[in-house]
């Protein structure tokens, strides 16, 4: 080992950002971003349904009592029902693919046993992949919204923001509300990311990681979905995906979002402390 050599030097966050912003699937990643808030704003302004007949102004969705049929009436209720139809897929698939397409990508280009060799700690390098996927899926999210504020201000105005079950809100208000709602869809994505890193150190195959995580969350989402279940369903980590809409109350909801929130930090917990298990004890051979 060479004179001088720290562990706490090895593969710097700063190197391992830079790697990964190069990636072409970050900049797709960042691309579909983008593109969500604009394919919708077009399908509204100039979908062929886009004026109604009574001359009211453009609509979308199905009425003004909904979280979608006020989408139009401003900016802010454009990015929520931008973060709605996002979380559900959308955000699904980037925070896999940041957090899956980690170590996996690494062993199947068969540069994996080179860092460690570097040397690289085991720990570290898991530690430094997973902050920075978790970092890309945080900035990925904050984007979609920061995007969707813009781009429906440019389109529909600087409306307030208008709850589905009552109420009007301040642009402060606003603010402090969407900020919420970010924050959780972020915790709630967690879930994912962990099934997603466990796999990306189970497996050689980054899409296999990535396929994992997506198919294990939809199926957690289609038992959700069995009334017959009950209650068990209420221990999925996926049956509060969408307690945020509990921000937009005019009390806001916070039992059903902390619940959420604590089972999919204790899921991801579980997740990453087994995929360090696994990972000192794997033989790496690519």
């Amino acid at each position: 080992m060479s004179t001088g050599y720290r562990a706490s030097a090895t593969l710097p966050l700063r190197v391992e950002l830079i790697r990964q912003l190069r990636r072409r699937r970050t900049l797709i990643a960042f691309l579909l971003i983008v593109a969500l808030p604009l394919i919708v704003v077009a399908a509204v302004k100039f979908g062929p349904s886009a004026e109604p007949s009574n001359g009211s102004g453009r609509r979308f969705g199905g009425g003004s009592l909904d979280l979608v049929g006020l989408a139009t009436s401003g900016a802010w209720n454009f990015t929520v029902t931008m973060i709605f139809f996002a979380s559900g897929f959308l955000l699904l698939i980037i925070v896999a693919l940041f957090c899956g397409d980690t170590v996996a990508s690494e062993a199947s280009w068969s540069t994996l046993r080179y860092l460690l060799a570097a040397p690289v700690p085991r720990r570290r390098l898991l530690r430094q992949k997973l902050i920075i996927g978790l970092l890309l899926s945080l900035v990925a999210i904050v984007a979609l919204v920061v995007l969707s504020y813009v781009i429906g201000l440019i389109a529909f105005g600087s409306g307030a923001l208008a709850s589905p079950v009552g109420g009007v809100f301040t642009d402060s208000q606003a603010l402090f509300r969407v900020a919420i709602i970010t924050g959780f869809v972020f915790v709630s994505l967690l879930f994912a990311a962990g099934i997603a890193f466990l796999m990306s150190v189970w497996t050689d195959v980054p899409l296999g990681a990535v396929g994992t995580a997506v198919v294990i969350v939809i199926v957690s989402n289609i038992l959700d979905a069995i009334s017959a279940l009950g209650s068990i369903r209420e221990w999925l980590p996926t049956h509060y995906a969408n307690a945020w809409l509990g921000a937009l109350a005019t009390d806001i909801d916070w039992t059903s979002m902390a619940r959420g929130a604590a089972y999919s930090i204790v899921a991801f917990a579980l997740c990453i402390g087994y995929a360090v298990y696994r990972f000192d004890r794997k033989d790496i051979v690519s």
